[in-house]
């Protein structure tokens, strides 16, 4: 597929990550995860950038420590990769506020230390419209 939408790659993305945490169970640390999930785009064919920088402008200043996201997928989903118990309200609200200054409409918070990982896997939204139902 050449031109993702953000839902498309949402699926996509959290196969790859079913599949790592499949591989490698819960238990490691966040860069082990994010380095086989990078693996694992790649071998789906998905371009992504790793710990990708980004300028932050503060009232019209460029602010000199830049923003880093885990992985930037296909130019439109930023993934937040965690390795901890549970995930929290605040990281919820630090990739809300990536999307919004990126101007990023999708994020995924990833847990890889849930037993049960589509239950760590939540999706964050900035002006991206609900994906059409099922029948």
């Amino acid at each position: 597929m050449a031109d993702w939408d953000e839902n498309s790659l949402s699926r996509e993305i959290s196969g790859a990550a079913l599949e790592v945490h499949r591989e490698l169970g819960p238990g490691l640390v966040e860069s082990i995860y994010e380095e086989a999930l990078c693996y694992e785009l790649q071998l789906r064919g998905l371009s992504f950038r790793r710990q990708q920088r980004v300028a932050i402008t503060y009232k019209g200043v460029k602010l000199a420590t830049p923003l880093r996201l885990d992985l930037l997928i296909e130019g439109k989903v930023i993934v937040d990769a965690k390795a901890k118990e549970s995930l929290l309200p605040i990281d919820h609200a630090q990739l809300l506020s990536y999307l919004r200054l990126t101007g990023i409409r999708l994020g995924l918070l990833i847990n890889f230390h849930e037993l049960i990982l589509r239950k760590g896997i939540k999706r964050v939204v900035n002006n991206l419209p609900d994906p059409p139902s099922k029948p």
